[in-house]
């Protein structure tokens, strides 16, 4: 196996280049977004499979994460026998989950509702009241004065949590339940 540590933009560049068979990924890296790197890479085409291993314990974020194009979820307490055989699975084409991740993906939807506001972080509080200002990405980003990637990460984990298709759908929400401001 290759590996590629994400540690800079550079690396983006470095999995494009060196093709590896699986990446290991974290959500949460020293000034990038484990999400927007997910989404990078599904951009570039790299076509290694990804799994996560992270210990991001909000299980909404492993199911952004399968949707983002994500191979397999891993909390880092993992056993390393356990890690090992997973990185085989995900290597051989099999899709993985966390058990604790598992049920935010098998539990049907209940439907938009203020309960999924109450998951969201503050983060994605501030996201979503910009986007009840029907903000873009790049206007979003400018006011919070992060990336357009990180921006679209967010939007999606909002849209995931909220149970809604759309940017219009989650701003529509969260003007209904009267959330102006984190």
């Amino acid at each position: 196996f290759r590996r590629v540590l994400f540690r800079s933009p550079a690396a983006l560049t470095a999995a494009a280049e060196l093709v590896p068979d699986v990446i290991l990924l974290d959500l949460k890296l020293p000034g990038l977004d484990g999400l927007a790197v997910l989404a990078e890479l599904a951009e570039r085409a790299v076509q290694a499979r990804v799994l996560v291993l992270t210990s991001v314990t909000d299980h909404a974020a492993a199911a952004v994460a399968m949707r983002a194009g994500a191979a397999g979820v891993l909390y880092k307490d993992v056993d390393p026998d356990a890690l090992v055989r997973a990185i085989r699975a995900v290597h051989d084409g099999h899709l993985l989950l966390a058990p604790e991740a598992a049920g935010t993906l098998l539990r049907p939807a209940a439907g938009p509702g203020a309960a999924g506001l109450d998951a969201l972080t503050s983060r994605e509080r501030e996201v979503l009241a910009e986007l009840t200002k029907g903000r873009s990405n790049r206007e979003i980003a400018r006011a919070l004065q992060v990336s357009e990637k990180t921006v679209k990460a967010h939007v999606s984990s909002v849209l995931a949590k909220l149970g809604v298709q759309d940017r219009t759908q989650a701003a529509l929400l969260a003007v209904r339940h009267e959330l102006s401001a984190p």
